[in-house]
């Protein structure tokens, strides 16, 4: 028998999905090396990382739709196990291939995955009324999912993953393709969704919508855990680069161990002086002389914005639409 209390300090201390020490190589590729963290309900995580960082094998280990060489997946505090259809029933997956059938319309797409999960008669026809309203297809309900726009598709796929009402919903690249007014419904419906209690996992390569939806992030590059903390926390650690506007001569190598020279647009020239250089001050005394010997003119000197992007590429060394 457990000690008093113990139920409630769970349910108070145990995140609702804890990934510990994730790990998955195809023959000699280590895919995905060492990842770790955890969600909350009622919480947006984004899950970021460029192509090939390991982010779609760690979804679908996640999911139990690939067997990990190493590490575990906890719901609960419990290790997920995807062949307990009980547990399954806590996951919804909305990946980024559209998975409907294109023959259905909206109502009978529901009622097909809703059946799947067991779900019937009253109870069943309650759940498609109330995605389809949340999702904005009542009206568009009677119609064949081939006909529809791509948002609209992609709103749909998202009914179809809540249709079993999962407390945990993973969802790549979601967005993907959609007009503006669709991702705008679509990031609706995830507040609500997280509103009511459901952990989600967002990855996106959209940035602002990341830093729109999620409190907190996880950055994975070459199957790594690079970052994973609240975006607040995690920005105000940043060093911010020191940008200089000139104008004159064209530099060419005159700064290159000590600074990135950009053109973004013919005849103009921006100096970076990265955040990880060494000692600023000096740093940028050394840049301003060397400029003064160029005959290139200091126009202004300012510090960039600190965003969710500029994290990102300090941390990977890349954008993540690169």
């Amino acid at each position: 028998m457990g000690q008093p209390g113990e139920t409630s300090r769970k349910l108070i201390n145990v995140p609702l999905l804890e990934v510990r020490h994730l790990k998955k190589s195809y023959g000699s590729h280590l895919a995905v090396a060492d990842v770790s963290f955890e969600l909350s309900g009622g919480e947006v995580l984004g899950l970021l990382g460029p192509n090939g960082a390991g982010k779609s094998t760690t979804m679908l280990m996640i999911a139990g739709l690939l067997t990990p060489d190493a590490g575990e997946v906890l719901v609960d505090g419990e290790v997920f196990n995807p062949q307990d259809p009980i547990q399954r029933q806590s996951l919804g997956v909305v990946p980024q291939e559209l998975a409907l059938y294109p023959e259905l319309n909206a109502w009978e797409n529901l009622r097909f995955f809703g059946k799947l999960y067991g779900i019937r008669g009253n109870l069943l026809e309650e759940r498609c009324q109330h995605l389809l309203e949340q999702v904005g297809l009542i009206e568009a309900g009677k119609r064949a999912a081939r006909e529809y726009s791509g948002g609209m598709k992609r709103r749909l796929n998202f009914a179809i993953a809540l249709i079993h009402g999962p407390r945990i919903v993973i969802l790549d690249e979601p967005t993907v393709g959609v007009d503006p007014q669709s991702r705008s419904h679509l990031m609706d419906c995830i507040r609500a969704v997280a509103a009511d209690g459901v952990g989600v996992i967002y990855a996106s390569h959209y940035m602002e919508e990341v830093e729109a939806l999620c409190q907190r992030v996880a950055i994975i590059d070459h199957g790594r855990m690079l970052a994973f903390d609240k975006i607040d926390t995690l920005l105000s650690g940043m060093s911010a680069d020191l940008h200089l506007t000139v104008t004159g001569p064209k530099l060419n190598g005159q700064l290159t161990d000590l600074a990135n020279i950009v053109h973004p647009q013919e005849g103009e020239q921006t100096v970076i002086i990265p955040a990880s250089s060494g000692d600023r001050g000096e740093v940028l005394r050394e840049v301003l002389t060397r400029l003064d010997k160029a005959g290139v003119h200091v126009d202004r000197i300012e510090t960039q914005q600190t965003n969710l992007e500029r994290l990102f590429l300090q941390l990977t060394g890349h954008r993540l639409r690169d």
